[in-house]
């Protein structure tokens, strides 16, 4: 007869939906009540919420007003610039989905870049608008189908696509040329909706994140004015609350100025968040910094590397790799924070929100702008979140 092997456990105790239920939900009268209850609860609450979505809400209001929510005053005649970058970066996240990420997961990932833009065209007003996102499905798409099938061709081009693209986008947005012309310069005053929450948060993110690595270096130098600098700025900005900052740049900057000379608001929201943010990614980057092992430096001085080389190639690298989590939760906290620049008169997300609010028809239906627009809040931070995550597992953070 043969002997079942001592490593599986016996068949009463393999694990099952049944068995990890009984576990775990009902393995007391208590658990088992308060098991039920919850379970009624939630059947009570999302319930409700079905109802209220697909038969009591009024989404109209966000049809109707679909343009101004995503590109605010921007003028129709130019909005083509806007669907170009945009192509240009759904084109790029499907190149690099197809050459970074693991076999199943690029499969998973293809399906979410096909009909993810797909679903959000059903709350399209216009067919128009509906074709031009359904296209951005069909470039990710074939980004991530030429990624995974010429990998090595494509490796160097999607990581200059990826360095030029702020560039790019900034110069198709804002424009370069006099009136009538194709590449018109558009005023930022223009600007709204998602697209300046979106210009806010990219800004904010690429210029904090080397000024937050050399306020933390300064933290550490043997100079001690540097020392005394950082330390003093960081504290000093860490001390206020953003929208102390933002209320500086918008209303009391200008009385600093010379006469004459002004600066716009979208500029100046967009340097208040900037340095606000570097102050907290200091201490985020000086937190890696001292997780490093002494050992590590003087690995490094004893190769012969200088200290800026040994920063540079050795400790900053392996700083930065261990506070990843940490730097994504501040750049998602960067991305919901923009919506205070609503507060000095910018027209975001949220300043939309309201004045989508104010029209006349649309009185009384907050909840479905506030809902639309927390939607849209949600889904970029989870995909923040999500490629964080993906992005740690590639460098296994958390591993030896």
């Amino acid at each position: 007869m043969t002997e079942i092997p001592s490593s599986l456990p016996p068949l009463s105790e393999r694990p099952g939906a049944l068995g990890w239920m009984r576990r775990n939900l009902f393995s007391t009268w208590g658990n088992s009540l308060l098991t039920l209850l919850s379970a009624a609860f939630l059947v009570w609450a999302i319930g409700g919420l079905l109802v209220w979505i697909f038969s009591a809400a009024e989404w109209r209001v966000v049809l109707v007003n679909m343009r101004l929510v995503m590109v605010g005053q921007y003028p129709v005649a130019l909005v083509w610039r806007i669907w170009v970058a945009m192509y240009f970066l759904a084109f790029l996240i499907g190149n690099t989905v197809g050459l970074r990420m693991e076999k199943t997961t690029r499969k998973g990932l293809a399906v979410g870049l096909l009909f993810s833009p797909l679903v959000f065209a059903l709350f399209s007003f216009s067919l128009e608008a509906r074709l031009a996102i359904a296209g951005l499905s069909l470039i990710a798409l074939a980004g991530w189908w030429l990624g995974s099938r010429w990998p090595q061709a494509f490796r160097r081009p999607v990581l200059i696509g990826w360095i030029i693209y702020f560039p790019v986008f900034m110069l198709l947005v804002r424009g370069v040329s006099g009136e009538g012309s194709p590449m018109e310069v558009v005023e930022s005053n223009l600007w709204g909706g998602l697209l300046l929450t979106f210009m806010l948060t990219v800004v904010g993110i690429v210029f904090s994140f080397p000024l937050g690595v050399f306020l933390a270096l300064g933290r550490r130098s043997q100079l001690p004015v540097v020392r005394w600098f950082s330390v003093g700025y960081i504290e000093l900005v860490r001390g206020v609350p953003l929208i102390t900052i933002l209320f500086m740049a918008q209303l009391m900057l200008p009385l600093f100025l010379p006469t004459g000379l002004t600066i716009d608001r979208v500029i100046r929201a967009m340097v208040g968040i900037t340095l606000f943010s570097a102050a907290y990614l200091a201490e985020n980057v000086r937190g890696g910094l001292q997780a490093i092992p002494k050992g590590q430096f003087e690995a490094a001085h004893a190769l012969g590397l200088s200290g800026f080389q040994s920063m540079l190639y050795i400790i900053l690298p392996q700083a930065l790799r261990l506070v990843i989590p940490i730097l994504v939760g501040q750049f998602i906290a960067l991305f919901k924070d923009t919506s205070l620049v609503a507060i000095v008169g910018l027209f975001d997300l949220l300043g939309i929100a309201k004045t989508v609010l104010a029209q006349p028809e649309f009185l009384g239906l907050q909840r479905e702008v506030y809902a639309f627009i927390s939607l849209i809040y949600w889904v970029l931070s989870y995909a923040m979140s999500y490629f964080s995550q993906r992005l740690e597992v590639a460098l296994g953070v958390g591993e030896r």
